[in-house]
């Protein structure tokens, strides 16, 4: 089977990771990838955004299967458009979507379908938000309707914080939406569910937690996320089934009511207090970098699954994981989540590509003239799978101890919490 992972980070990089293990998969591509992707895929360089130019490669290169990584192109509609032209596709429709496309939408779906989640108030203007914080105590959760690559929600300290970031959102600080909700602060601690979805039947596919904050002990801004581990330590079997109950079925039944039945992988992010989980947000896809543990400890075949899914079959496919925890760090460019620079050679990178232990999953690189450059804020996930989180840390800071790169920040204290 001829397959293409749509996408360029760390996300895809394991995913096609993963797809490679197959007795199922032919050939395998990546658009656009990156130089890690392009190690073990075909790489090909366009862009995603353009639906035609990417339809034409697909049918091209007799391409069966295309498997989306990132939420833009599944929001935009790309799985309609190229359903439409008879293409399988992986990811839920432009309609589904809407469930991290706007948070305004996946709230509303909360309140009626009942699923616990923080209590909201949608901005209209400024005079309105001012009026509604009257009703929040601080800290106050400030979210961007629209998708923000992991920047668009801020914990202010104070209602004078509030004000100026939404003034900032409702002045256009994101292209995707003008809209902004405020929200109560959530306290507990914070995980990630998977399923995988035909629609009717679902499984769980892992749990994770995931470390927002670009500092040290969950400190400064927040990111797309500086490292992860699986399995959540958090979630144990009375959690998981509130879980299902309160959360995944209804939410499911919800989308069906509202006729746009889901299909794919669905992340649920938690927040955790006192054995009750609460849903922050969903998201339509493969966290990133919570795709990168779980790919390393799936023992499935992943590409059997994903056939399975799509023809109905779910219910006949059984999941197998490592008992061994998985964890990775983000190595980022200096300065991200705010001004970096990229085209930084990166040197002394792990040699061996198939280690199902340890990899070097690469996230925004680029290959040029031989060389390997940063090209993004996030750039490397040390990612290992050892018998315990302790060793599996140890093993991943010294990978990235040892690559040589001027730039290189990351976060040694990933998974501190559950290891100390």
């Amino acid at each position: 089977m001829n397959v293409c992972v749509i996408g360029s980070g760390g996300r895809e990089h394991s995913l096609c990771f993963k797809l490679k293990q197959s007795t199922k998969l032919k050939n395998l591509y990546c658009i656009p990838g990156n130089a890690g992707t392009e190690e073990i895929a075909q790489n090909i360089n366009i862009d995603v955004s353009d639906f035609e130019k990417t339809y034409s490669e697909i049918i091209k290169r007799n391409i069966d299967l295309v498997i989306v990584g990132p939420e833009i192109p599944l929001v935009s509609g790309i799985t309609n458009f190229l359903e439409a032209k008879g293409i399988k596709v992986f990811g839920p429709s432009k309609k589904a979507s809407q469930l991290e496309g706007s948070k305004i939408f996946m709230k509303n779906l909360c309140k009626k379908f009942n699923i616990p989640t923080a209590q909201y108030h949608e901005v209209k203007n400024i005079d309105d938000a001012k009026e509604a914080l009257k009703n929040f105590d601080e800290p106050i959760v400030v979210k961007s309707d629209g998708l923000a690559a992991g920047k668009g929600v801020t914990i202010c300290e104070t209602k004078e914080m509030a004000l100026k970031d939404i003034q900032s959102i409702l002045d256009g600080k994101f292209s995707s939406s003008h809209k902004v909700i405020i929200e109560e602060f959530l306290d507990g601690e914070e995980a990630s569910y998977f399923v995988i979805t035909d629609g009717k039947n679902f499984k769980q596919i892992g749990t994770a937690q995931d470390h927002k904050r670009i500092g040290e002990n969950d400190t400064g801004l927040n990111t797309g996320g500086m490292g992860a581990y699986s399995p959540s330590l958090l979630i144990n079997e009375e959690i998981e089934k509130k879980i299902i109950e309160k959360i995944i079925i209804p939410t499911l039944n919800g989308m069906k009511e509202l006729g746009c039945e889901y299909k794919g992988i669905l992340y649920a992010g938690l927040m955790i207090k006192n054995n009750e989980p609460k849903l922050i947000e969903y998201n339509i896809r493969f966290g990133d970098p919570e795709c990168q543990v779980l790919m390393m400890r799936l023992k499935s075949d992943l590409l059997e699954l994903i056939i399975n899914t799509l023809d109905n079959n779910l219910n006949n496919q059984n999941l197998n994981w490592s008992n061994e925890p998985c964890i990775t760090v983000v190595a980022a460019s200096k300065g991200y989540p705010e001004k970096f620079e990229k085209n930084k050679e990166i040197k002394n990178l792990p040699k061996d590509i198939s280690n199902e232990k340890e990899q070097m999953f690469h996230a925004g690189t680029l290959k040029q003239n031989g060389k390997v450059l940063s090209n993004g804020g996030r750039v490397l996930n040390s990612t290992v799978l050892a018998p315990s989180l302790k060793i599996a840390r140890e093993k991943a800071i010294k990978l990235l101890d040892n690559i040589e790169w001027e730039d290189k920040y990351f976060r040694r204290d990933i998974g501190w919490r559950v290891i100390k």
